[in-house]
């Protein structure tokens, strides 16, 4: 994916000088090939600066590291964000950093809640990884502590267990406080057999899925009708109900989705003159970008909310790598929330109804480089 490579001539130093002093201040991602061992992979934000440290002649000793004596070879490609630096940092890594290429880019897997299915009772945990064996993963949350709040909030909902172990059901199990309070079925005490828990978890899992709808939803519905048959002290009840409700869902972080209902599209600068990158998540998987030109040469007068559909329906829905699925949607959630976020996110419920009107306005905002609204999901 490297485009631009300067080579470094022992017998003729004065040529690397040239080409370093020649380079632009822009941001790139940069590898330095030594004459042996793996390479020296970074991204900048002043490629002519950052080289000239690590590579520049230097009359007197000092403690910062130089690798002009090692460096072979230099090779860069312009990058127009922060994001797709970060995305283009993960390939190169993967491809020349050897197994521990994560540390090396300091890339963290951020935390999901999981259902795990595929046990007799089905439990919730806090996890980063995403695994192959049925289970609903909700995130990704902006760190662990978020995570757990959010755990903790929407299981007080439920009577799905809050133990970790493999449960031996048996009537002499000594239970735990959650059971005495009735926030728990008691299955570890055979309070109710395996099709009533699981009819709780699939509740669970149905919440998860709906982000809440299949809870608010009936409790909605239920205060209305309590209202209309002038029952107000069961629709205060119910309304009670839904507020518990709409307060666990608030502790999600902005991005969080169900795995598979994980869509949105970024919009960020692009390294090219009247452009923008627009980067597409659909179903929990990172399908890439696509660059769009405002003046494209011989191009018709076509509208940009057209552009935008054709783009959309364009998406490819194939799978991809487990492990690559998690590492994409770590760079993603680390751009989203970090300090540094360079543009925009849509977050969509439904990819067959994208808000393309909101999507147009994010695109005209980046291009004039605008600052997004606020408050929104927009970074």
């Amino acid at each position: 994916m490297i485009e631009l490579a300067i080579r470094a001539d022992p017998e003729n130093p004065s040529a690397l000088d040239r080409a370093l002093e020649a380079l632009p201040n822009r941001q790139a991602v940069f590898l330095l090939w030594p004459r042996e061992g793996k390479p020296y992979l970074a991204r900048t934000n002043v490629l002519r600066k950052r080289l000239l440290r690590l590579l520049g002649k230097r009359d007197a000793p000092s403690r910062s590291l130089s690798l002009r004596d090692t460096a072979e070879r230099i090779e860069y490609q312009f990058v127009g964000s922060r994001l797709e630096a970060q995305f283009l940092l993960l390939d190169l890594a993967r491809k020349h950093l050897g197994p521990s290429y994560r540390d090396q880019i300091r890339l963290r897997l951020p935390p999901w809640v999981k259902l795990i299915l595929s046990n007799r009772f089905p439990r919730t945990q806090v996890t980063t990884h995403i695994g192959r064996a049925p289970a609903i993963y909700y995130g990704p949350f902006r760190n662990r502590a978020t995570a757990v709040r959010f755990e903790s909030g929407f299981l007080d909902l439920f009577q799905l267990r809050r133990c970790q172990e493999d449960l031996t059901p048996s009537p002499t199990h000594p239970g735990c406080i959650y059971g005495e309070m009735g926030r728990c079925l008691r299955p570890c005490q055979e309070a109710v057999g395996d099709a009533e828990y699981r009819g709780e978890a699939e509740r669970v899992a149905e919440f998860l899925r709906s982000s809440g709808r299949s809870l608010i939803a009936p409790a909605e519905g239920a205060r209305e009708r309590l209202s209309a048959e002038m029952d107000f002290e069961g629709a205060a009840l119910m309304h009670q109900r839904l507020q518990r409700i709409q307060d666990a869902l608030g502790l999600r972080d902005e991005m969080v989705r169900e795995l598979n209902h994980l869509h949105a599209v970024t919009v960020t600068p692009s390294v090219e003159q009247d452009s923008v990158e627009l980067g597409w998540l659909r179903g929990g998987v990172w399908r890439g970008f696509s660059r769009m030109e405002f003046n494209p040469a011989g191009a018709a007068a076509v509208s940009l909310d057209t552009r935008l559909r054709e783009l959309a329906q364009s998406v490819s829905t194939g799978k991809v790598d487990a492990k690559l699925r998690m590492e994409h949607l770590a760079v993603l959630a680390r751009w989203f929330y970090s300090s540094w976020c360079d543009g925009e996110l849509l977050m969509i419920d439904d990819w067959e109804k994208i808000p393309y009107r909101k999507l147009v306005n994010a695109v005209s905002r980046t291009a004039h480089g605008q600052s997004p609204p606020r408050p929104s999901t927009h970074c």
